[in-house]
């Protein structure tokens, strides 16, 4: 698989780039990544990954695009309001990246079909906005053994999660083993706009490093994001003992 002389055109920006290059390149339009949730994470999310040129973008959503989601929610317009997202995503960005295999999943996902997904993909990014999801998806990660990049970001706040050895580093589960917790979410507790910004970007940075074989910053951490101060707190993650999730599935 080489590049077209439009692709070098393209992605020349990141063909300068030492820790990219035409290998580099190459290696990105053979992968694929599961993105979790179209909303104000998954938005940027999607934009720089099929922007990258990552060869397969899965986009798994059943909601609705409102008018409440424009200000933060960077890939739809007015003209996409009562549109599913994940078609909407998809036609906007086939039309920023024609070049790049996106498929639209507008249904809400199980844990079997989170599993039937997943296992398509090289990276499973949780970009969702409910703890139940966040636990389905890294269920499916874990058995798997998917590369995990999560994200969350509510009020002033943000959180930035990448597992890539569940052995060693745990899981989500074992960071949140309460399922029952209170679902605040951008809906329930609010959230400004550029904070999911924020979060999702680096979510995009730390995926292609991933998928570049870079070293990553954020495996094996949480990275706690405050936004009113600008200030990161970052915490290493270890694997729980009795977790019901990775230590019953490795």
């Amino acid at each position: 698989m080489s590049l077209s002389d439009q692709e070098f055109m393209r992605y020349s920006r990141q063909l300068l780039l030492q820790e990219c290059g035409i290998e580099g390149q190459n290696l990105l339009k053979k992968k694929s990544v599961l993105i979790v949730g179209l909303g104000g994470l998954g938005s940027p999310v999607a934009q720089y990954l099929v922007g990258s040129g990552i060869g397969k973008v899965y986009l798994a959503d059943f909601d609705k695009v409102d008018i409440s989601n424009l200000p933060r929610q960077i890939l739809y317009g007015v003209e996409d309001i009562y549109s599913l997202k994940a078609e909407a995503a998809k036609k906007r960005l086939n039309a920023t990246n024609p070049d790049i295999n996106v498929i639209a999943i507008p249904r809400k996902l199980d844990l079997t079909q989170l599993i039937y997904w997943a296992s398509k993909v090289d990276v499973v990014l949780d970009c969702s906005d409910n703890m139940e999801t966040r636990h389905q998806v890294n269920q499916a990660c874990v058995q798997l053994n998917k590369v995990l990049v999560s994200g969350s970001a509510i009020g002033l706040s943000g959180q930035l999660l990448t597992i890539t050895d569940y052995k060693e580093q745990g899981c989500y589960a074992c960071l949140y083993p309460d399922q029952d917790l209170p679902n605040l979410n951008c809906k329930t507790a609010g959230v400004l706009a550029p904070i999911v910004g924020v979060i999702g970007c680096l979510q995009a940075l730390e995926t292609l490093k991933v998928l570049l074989n870079l070293p990553v910053s954020s495996a094996g951490k949480l990275m706690l994001f405050d936004g009113k101060n600008l200030t990161w707190q970052t915490l290493n993650l270890h694997r729980h003992a009795k977790c019901k999730i990775c230590c019953t599935n490795h």
